[in-house]
C-alpha cells in the first residue's frame, strides 16, 4: 500500500485523497459518538454483544494481563476484558469525543482504576515497544487509513508471546443471507441513523465501509505480512463478522 498522501483511498464507496480520510472519519465519529452504543444495539439487534462475548472467549483474559483496546472509545471491549478477569486496559482512540463518551458511562466508574484513556492514532501508537500482553480492535480497523501500518504498530507494542484479536465485519458466505444482509444494511440502517441519531450520511458511510473492507483471507494475509504467527479466523453469524487471531512469537 502506497504512503503517497496524494493517492486516493476508499471512504465508503467514495474515493478521497489519502490525506483527507482521517479527518473525514473523525467527523463521522464526532457525529455518532453520543448515540454510538444505542445505535450498535439497534443496527445489530443486539448481536454485537454476542460477537464481543465470543471475542472474549477466544482472548481468555487473565489478571496479570494488560490489554491494548484500539479504537475502543466507548469501552465496551475493555469492560468485558475486566469483567472476565483481565488486568489493566489501555483504551486508545483517535477520536476524543468517543473517549469522552466512554468515560461518561456509569458502568465504567467502578473500574476506572484499571482503565487508561489515550487519544492516539493507530498508525503511530503513543506506546512503548513490547508493553502490552494482548491487543484488540473491534469494528475499527476498517476506518484506519493505512491498515498495514496499524497492524505493524500493534505487533510492535505487543510483548513476545502476546496475542492480537481483531473483530470486524467481514464477507458473508451464504448467498441468501448475503442478500438479506444487503437489504438490511442499505435500506434500513441509514434510515435508522436518520431517525435515531439525526445523521443519515454517517451511517451510510459506516455501511459502505463494511463492504470495502478486506475479506477473511485477505486480512489474514495482511496480519502475516505484519509479522503475526499462527493466524486464524473464526466466522460469526455466517461471516457477517469474523474474529482474526495472531501471535507475536518474539
Amino acid at each position: 500500500m502506497s504512503d503517497n498522501i496524494n493517492d486516493e483511498i476508499d471512504f465508503g464507496f467514495q474515493s478521497v485523497p489519502r490525506a483527507e480520510k482521517e479527518s473525514r472519519v473523525k467527523d463521522v465519529f464526532n457525529s455518532v459518538a453520543k448515540n454510538y452504543d444505542v445505535m450498535n444495539d439497534l443496527m445489530s439487534m443486539g448481536v454485537h454483544r454476542l460477537w464481543k462475548d465470543a471475542l472474549m472467549d477466544w482472548l481468555a483474559p487473565r489478571p496479570h494481563q494488560t490489554l491494548l483496546d484500539l479504537a475502543g472509545g466507548t469501552g465496551d471491549v475493555a469492560l468485558r476484558f475486566i469483567k472476565r478477569g483481565g488486568g489493566h486496559v489501555k483504551i486508545v482512540d483517535i477520536n476524543e469525543e468517543m473517549l469522552l463518551a466512554g468515560q461518561a458511562r456509569k458502568v465504567m466508574q467502578p473500574h476506572k482504576d484499571k482503565l487508561e484513556w489515550i487519544t492516539g492514532n493507530a498508525e503511530a501508537l503513543p506506546l512503548e515497544d513490547a508493553c502490552v500482553d494482548r491487543a484488540t480492535i473491534a469494528f475499527g480497523l476498517r476506518n484506519v487509513t493505512n491498515r498495514d501500518v496499524a497492524l505493524a504498530e500493534i505487533h510492535r507494542v505487543l510483548k513476545p508471546g502476546g496475542r492480537f484479536c481483531c473483530l470486524e465485519f467481514s464477507s458473508v458466505e451464504n448467498p441468501l443471507l448475503s442478500k438479506i444482509y444487503d437489504e438490511w444494511s442499505f435500506k434500513v440502517l441509514p434510515n435508522m441513523g436518520q431517525l435515531v441519531a439525526k445523521d443519515r450520511e454517517s451511517y451510510q458511510y459506516l455501511v459502505e465501509s463494511i463492504r470495502q473492507f478486506p475479506d477473511q483471507f485477505t486480512l489474514a494475509d495482511m496480519m502475516v505480512t505484519a509479522g503475526f504467527a499462527q493466524v486464524r479466523y473464526r466466522n460469526l453469524s455466517g461471516g457477517i463478522a469474523a474474529i482474526h487471531s495472531g501471535w507475536k512469537l518474539d
